[in-house]
């Protein structure tokens, strides 16, 4: 009986890793994402840009929306003829469906939605401080933003039954006291946004999941840490941030969450849906207690 089972279990096994797997649809490495098209919000820099270059590498037609309209359209003459610029501002929910709908026009089609934009907070570290003026532009951007590219992706995505929609979360989302309050809790909202809607969506065949990066020195980030250490230069800068993470012998970079990106909006991640994809090399899985060695103690 028990020799059955295990012939049983060996076949299993290797059916799972039998050439015939490779008919089923599983992406090649060559083009993981031909035929898609993928619309990024916040693509003129930073993490979307670095994506749009990823997808167009790999086949995928990109619009990359952005506020900063030279800057766009720039980037999207450096990325080529499946590069395409739209002007657009997250706050303004008109901005974000003409964007969608610029990209069905286009292109017949929306396979990936990427709502990468946000903004990073400038108020003061303490509660009581608070200027709530400032944590309504927050949110405004990396929450309501972010809710209203998931919103207009899905009205296009619902009736073909497909679609993959990422965020830009972060690892500030995951654990206090590692950003201001109002960023921190507009990254937290991000992936409840994420886990909430990719339990509607799946009954429509339609993915949802978002990543959180550790700190990377873009852009974004080298303009909040100069207001944290004025008058200090960029590579000390870039220099304090690489020296904050865990992972020996690596830092977290742009193509890293490009990367990431890729996987879940190709059908290498078919099966992944509601998930928030952590890369920040283990830093929010451990923490030391800082004991003295042995031989520190008396």
């Amino acid at each position: 009986m028990f020799r059955v089972g295990l012939r049983k279990n060996v076949y299993f096994t290797r059916a799972l890793v039998s050439p015939s797997c490779f008919k089923m649809g599983y992406s090649s490495q060559a083009a993981r994402l031909e035929g898609k098209v993928a619309l990024i919000t916040g693509a003129a820099r930073g993490i979307g840009k670095a994506t749009a270059s990823k997808f167009i590498s790999n086949g995928a037609k990109v619009v990359l929306a952005d506020i900063q309209h030279q800057l766009g359209q720039e980037v999207a003459k450096e990325l080529g003829p499946n590069a395409t610029f739209i002007a657009c501002d997250v706050t303004k929910e008109s901005d974000i469906s003409n964007a969608v709908d610029f990209t069905v026009s286009k292109h017949n089609q929306l396979d990936i939605m990427y709502s990468n934009a946000g903004v990073a907070c400038k108020t003061p570290a303490s509660i009581v401080d608070l200027d709530l003026a400032v944590f309504d532009r927050v949110m405004n951007i990396n929450v309501r933003g972010v809710l209203a590219g998931i919103k207009h992706a899905s009205r296009v995505m619902i009736p073909r039954k497909t679609g993959s929609i990422l965020c830009t979360a972060s690892i500030t989302g995951l654990m206090g006291g590692l950003a201001q309050h109002t960023y921190s809790l507009s990254k937290f909202a991000v992936i409840g946004i994420v886990k909430c809607l990719a339990a509607e969506l799946c009954q429509h065949g339609i993915r949802v999941n978002c990543i959180s990066p550790f700190a990377i020195p873009t852009a974004f980030v080298i303009e909040e840490m100069r207001q944290i250490y004025p008058g200090a230069e960029v590579e000390k800068l870039i220099e304090i941030i690489h020296g904050s993470g865990t992972l020996e012998g690596a830092h977290c970079e742009p193509n890293d969450i490009a990367n990431a990106a890729l996987y879940l909006a190709s059908d290498d991640a078919r099966y992944v849906s509601g998930h928030n994809l952590v890369v920040d090399g283990g830093f929010t899985s451990l923490k030391t207690l800082n004991f003295p060695a042995p031989d520190q103690v008396h």
